[in-house]
């Protein structure tokens, strides 16, 4: 176990504030208004780190490096926006959504994505 530096504190409040899925990019944008002298080689190592001890995981985008989110949050899912390139969370779940499998498979899983512009971008 790391020692809890006044950068992975940082760090930790940015996830904890945002409430959404993020980019390495976007954890150091946010993390240097507390910390200006902050790097984005701190950022990944904190991120893995994070990442190791189970209080971020990550969130695969098809054909995109992964951003991170808070472990805790349970089952959701997530929307990408094309144009401002942002992850938001998505609560809820299609209940028929395991009668996509085939007739005979067993599911043990699932993920959703869902694609378009968000409130922001969509008004632009």
């Amino acid at each position: 176990m790391e020692r809890n530096t006044r950068q992975r504190g940082a760090i930790r409040r940015v996830f904890a504030a945002l409430h959404r899925p993020l980019s390495p990019a976007e954890v150091l944008d946010a993390a240097k208004s507390e910390v200006p002298s902050m790097g984005i080689a701190t950022v990944y190592r904190t991120i893995k780190t994070l990442v190791d001890e189970g209080e971020i995981k990550s969130i695969d985008i098809p054909g995109e490096a992964p951003r991170y989110e808070v472990a805790h949050l349970g089952h959701h899912h997530h929307f990408h926006c094309r144009a401002c390139d942002k992850v938001f969370e998505v609560e809820g779940c299609p209940a028929d959504i395991l009668k996509l499998a085939p007739a005979g498979f067993t599911t043990e899983g699932h993920e959703v994505m869902l694609f378009g512009r968000c409130t922001t971008c969509k008004a632009a």
